[in-house]
């Protein structure tokens, strides 16, 4: 689990907690059953005319991956290609031929098998960065997802308003009608506002930036294939791949893969 997620969210959720109690109101206060009707299931289901049902029902799916550990390990790639660079110089690219069933990785194997396969570096390229493209497609979708909703759920709140003042307003003379229309119209508001600012715009720019993480480690694996194909020498491989790592980890990994 990814515990800076889990922190911000329940740290949020804590402090409102902590200023309602502080401001001398109870919690049950705020917990209102039609407000959650019309602003969480009211903008859920309007996420079905957007996404579709599988859209709709797999957002769930989509919010727990902001919750998720992803790890890459570049030092681990660096190294690998390294060792397939010297490998590919020293015996030839066919040689490589055994090192691929050992990848896990499935972009760097499908790259490297062109290579083996002796396909130009062009469609090389092409192949891999169409794969990277369909990739962030599929990324976007999901961050779309999220991101509508996050602009669905104040929406609802503000309809949910509407609601609760009408109520309000046609039946001034019940007296014991006001309290709970007006509840329906300003917490309706608050749950909107919650959903879209606490829990969806920052699961968004999570995703966003597991995204921009997994498209620089792609791109890292693009250069690095070609760079075997090319024939370059491992040192070089290296210092192309360094690149392409924050200026903080760079030198420990740079202190490591060329140690020799």
């Amino acid at each position: 689990m990814e515990l800076g997620t889990i922190i911000g969210l329940a740290g949020c959720f804590a402090m409102i907690g902590l200023g309602i109690i502080t401001g001398g109101s109870g919690l049950l206060t705020f917990v209102d059953i039609p407000s959650v009707l019309i602003v969480v299931l009211g903008s859920w289901f309007a996420l079905f005319t957007f996404s579709g049902m599988s859209g709709a029902l797999g957002i769930f799916n989509i919010l727990g991956l902001a919750l998720k550990v992803t790890t890459y390990d570049e030092k681990g790639i660096i190294t690998k290609l390294m060792g397939m660079s010297e490998k590919a110089r020293r015996e030839g690219l066919l040689a490589l031929e055994e090192e691929l069933e050992d990848l896990e990785d499935e972009f760097m194997k499908k790259g490297l098998r062109l290579v083996v396969d002796g396909t130009d570096a062009e469609v090389i390229r092409t192949l891999m960065e169409n794969e990277l493209s369909q990739l962030q497609g599929r990324h976007a979708a999901k961050i779309g997802a999220v991101n509508m909703w996050a602009t669905l759920a104040p929406g609802l709140g503000m309809l949910g308003t509407v609601i609760g003042l009408i109520g309000m307003l046609k039946n001034l003379e019940d007296k014991s009608a006001l309290g709970p229309n007006m509840a329906v119209a300003l917490i309706t508001t608050l749950y909107g506002s919650m959903m879209a600012n606490l829990i969806l715009i920052p699961i968004s720019g999570k995703l966003s930036t597991k995204d921009a993480d997994e498209t620089l480690v792609k791109e890292m694996q693009i250069e690095g294939v070609l760079s075997i194909q090319a024939g370059d020498n491992p040192r070089i491989l290296a210092m192309k791949l360094l690149s392409y790592l924050e200026p903080e980890g760079r030198k420990a990994v740079e202190a490591e893969v060329l140690k020799d």
